[in-house]
Parts: C-alpha cells; structure tokens; sequence
C-alpha cells in the first residue's frame, strides 16, 4: 500500500468483490489514513477504490452471464453459489430492484454473489454499472473517509465497527426468531380452531 497505493487499492478491492479474501474494509480505511497523513491523494484513494470495486462487480457480473444457471446449478456448490443462495438473490432482487445493487457492498457476504447473479438472470448491462458503480462509490467513500476523520486511530474503527455487527446480528436473529415463532403460534391456533 505505501508503495504502490492506487494500483493496490484498485487490484485488491477488484479481487476481493470475486470473493478473494481480501480484507476490503481495513484496506480502505487504511487508505483514508495514508490521505491524513498526506501520503495518499483521498480523491486518488476513492476513484482507484471505486474503479476498483467496479471492475470486480463487471467481471463477476460477465462470468455469471456466461456461465448460465445451468453451470451454477450442476457446479454452485463447488464454489459456494448454491441453487438456495440464488433463489434467495433472486426474491431480494425482485423485490428491492436496482437499489438492491447501490446497498449491496455493504452486505458481506451478498457482494461476492450479486454480480455472478445479475450476469445470470441478465440485469441489462448499462442498469448495472450504472448502479454498481453508485454503489461502489458510497461504500469505498464511507470508509475511505472515516479511515482519513480517525487519522491515527482508524483502527478504532474496526472495534466499533465489529461492536456493532455483532449487536446488529444479534437483535436481527432475535427478530427472525420471534417473527417465526410468532408464525408458527399462528398457524397452530388456526388450525385449532379450525378443528
């Protein structure tokens, strides 16, 4: 990164969209440091970054068109792109459209399947740069710049960062958990009350 900081920004973000582990987040906040400390351009950091993100988004986005669902139904597992994951991607994309692709770096997990799945059910091609690239701005932005805001202390960000992602996990399984229940109370005092 001291070295060659755009070059790496734009290769290491671009491989760890494709699923390469990457540690995406700590590399752009890292980059928001070296622009705190001048070493860095943080306009340089968020193009390389978004270009970067981008680029990862497209070539995922190809591969998936290219393969067809076919490969991925026959081979998903291999590669961690089961038929399940896709049918779960298909009824959020259906249901949240474009702005699904803008929010979808900011899913972990999401990010690395979106693409191969867009280029699959054939999202057309200028619908998705256009809002992937919208995305990958905000995303590399948000961290590009809490990494500069922290200056010396962006590791910091990480801790609360991680604080949060666990708290958020936690209140969203005990959602899920409730709602489920609550659905199968249901279905049981119906039934009963049907006999």
């Amino acid at each position: 990164m001291n070295e060659y900081g755009y070059l790496v920004l734009f290769l290491s973000i671009s491989l760890g969209i494709l699923a390469l582990p990457v540690p995406m987040e700590a590399m752009l906040a890292y980059a928001g440091f070296l622009s705190f400390i001048g070493q860095l351009n943080w306009f340089g950091s968020i193009f390389a970054s978004a270009a970067g993100s981008t680029a990862g988004m497209l070539l995922s986005y190809w591969v998936g068109n290219k393969l067809g669902i076919k490969f991925f139904e026959r081979h998903g597992k291999r590669i961690h792109i089961e038929p399940e994951k896709l049918t779960a991607i298909s009824r959020w994309l259906s249901r949240f459209g474009n702005k699904l692709l803008i929010i979808s770096l900011f899913i972990p997990v999401f990010r690395h399947f979106i693409g191969y799945f867009s280029g699959i059910t054939g999202v057309p091609i200028r619908v998705y740069t256009l809002y992937t690239g919208i995305g990958s701005t905000i995303w590399v932005s948000s961290f590009i710049i809490f990494g500069k805001l922290l200056g010396s202390r962006w590791e910091l960000f990480f801790e609360v960062i991680k604080r949060y992602v666990i708290l958020t996990c936690l209140v969203l399984f005990i959602l899920f958990a409730v709602i489920y229940l609550f659905k199968k109370l249901r279905n049981v005092v119906i039934e009963t009350g049907s006999k």
